[in-house]
């Protein structure tokens, strides 16, 4: 299986599903890191490290409602300088 650099998926699915899948992804974080596959585009596996961004975004319109769950982080973080400012 080759590997890829994205990764998406949809699909109807019923909330118990929903769940697994939801608890699938909370495992991989834990264990710092999340593979993602299909049979047919191959494997991409990421490694969450340090601190990570999240955003949660949930909406109601007219028709439809929806959450959006969001993590990134950077690869490389940049290091904080924990040196103070001279300042006089």
């Amino acid at each position: 299986m080759k590997s890829k650099t994205e990764f998406k998926y949809e699909a109807l699915l019923d909330p118990d599903d929903i769940q697994d899948v939801l608890k699938a992804l909370s495992k991989g974080l834990s264990k710092g890191r999340l593979t993602f596959s299909d049979e047919k585009e191959g494997t991409l596996a990421i490694e969450p490290k340090g601190l990570l961004r999240l955003k949660v975004t949930a909406s109601d319109d007219e028709d439809s409602q929806q959450f959006d769950v969001k993590v990134r982080w950077e690869k490389h973080p940049k290091r904080l300088n924990k040196n103070a400012p001279k300042i006089s």
